[in-house]
């Protein structure tokens, strides 16, 4: 295809939409546990905690598919972060982000098979994927499995605080889905990124 390169085969869609699916779900059960109405709640709270809990589950699979497939395939080499120049590299894309995409100025780092992320994707999604996805499971498990140990050893303000650290996670994970999302929209076309993750193929532009 003239201009496209076949960037996502078809494991990697179906993690990414598989991910993004269980992430959304984990933030409306999760909002819906913590802020919903008692007595007129969105989703009804043990059918929400259950939504959690599912969800967090096959989210671990996932994750545990991520750490495999990176570590016996090349993919791996998209989340190696060189720190030499990485801070004139940052500031170069964030120029572009909030400027030269709208003067339609040619991307800084183009996208290509040896490097599909530029420079605040490959940190921003290095540090979501290798350290708040994980610190989303190390408060969020302990809770599931051992709520009251930890109420019994370390009393109710460790457990509240363990609580406080997973919802803060939570919101960061928030954040950067909007952000992805809203950034998505920075391809060829709106659209385009969107339809490469349906697709395949990443069409050449911003």
């Amino acid at each position: 295809m003239e201009n496209k390169l076949y960037l996502y085969p078809g494991l990697i869609r179906i993690w990414h939409l598989l991910n993004a699916l269980l992430i959304i779900t984990l933030i409306i059960s999760g909002l819906s546990m913590q802020y919903s109405d008692p007595l007129n709640p969105f989703i009804r709270f043990d059918l929400a905690v259950s939504m959690h809990n599912v969800a967090g589950f096959v989210l671990l699979f996932d994750y545990m598919l991520f750490i495999i497939g990176n570590t016996i395939s090349k993919n791996s080499r998209h989340y190696r972060i060189q720190l030499n120049g990485l801070t004139e590299r940052l500031m170069l894309q964030f120029r572009y982000y909030t400027y030269g995409v709208f003067k339609r100025e040619p991307a800084p780092f183009p996208v290509t098979k040896k490097m599909k992320f530029n420079p605040i994707q490959q940190v921003t999604y290095f540090m979501t994927m290798f350290i708040l996805i994980p610190l989303l499971f190390l408060t969020g498990l302990p809770m599931l499995f051992s709520g009251a140990f930890i109420r019994q050893l370390l009393g109710a303000k460790a457990f509240f605080v363990t609580d406080i650290f997973h919802i803060t996670i939570g919101f960061l994970l928030s954040i950067f889905l909007v952000i992805h999302v809203y950034f998505c929209t920075f391809g060829a076309k709106p659209t385009s990124n969107f339809k490469s993750i349906i697709t395949g193929y990443h069409e050449g532009g911003h």
